[in-house]
């Protein structure tokens, strides 16, 4: 018997972003401005960041977790995603949606934000 919840094997934990629409890099450039008060690093570079998708009428939908779900600014963090976002040009709508699974972890950050940590 089978966990009908469970994931197929081979399914990726974590949705594509869109990384081939125009809009992506500034998207991502925005998520870089926001930070984790506790934390010298940006979200985006911490791996908070799950997933950017964006569809063809530029509505942005941002998976994103926190490294912790009782982080104090779990309420506030996705707003302050929305803000930097949504005065961008070209974008329609934005909406942030916390998750977690899978849970977060200090695999997910980039070498930067490692390195800044003092992980490397």
């Amino acid at each position: 018997m089978t966990d009908a919840s469970a994931p197929l094997e081979g399914t990726p934990l974590i949705a594509p972003s869109s990384t081939d629409h125009a809009l992506y890099p500034a998207i991502v450039e925005a998520c870089r401005t926001v930070y984790d008060p506790e934390i010298p690093v940006n979200i985006y570079d911490l791996g908070l960041i799950y997933t950017i998708d964006i569809n063809d009428e530029n509505d942005v939908r941002v998976y994103m977790s926190l490294t912790a779900p009782g982080c104090p600014v779990a309420g506030e963090m996705p707003g302050w995603v929305a803000e930097a976002i949504e005065p961008m040009a070209g974008v329609k709508s934005v909406g942030v949606e916390l998750i977690w699974e899978p849970p977060w972890g200090m695999e997910m950050m980039s070498d930067e934000a490692r390195l800044e940590l003092g992980f490397m």
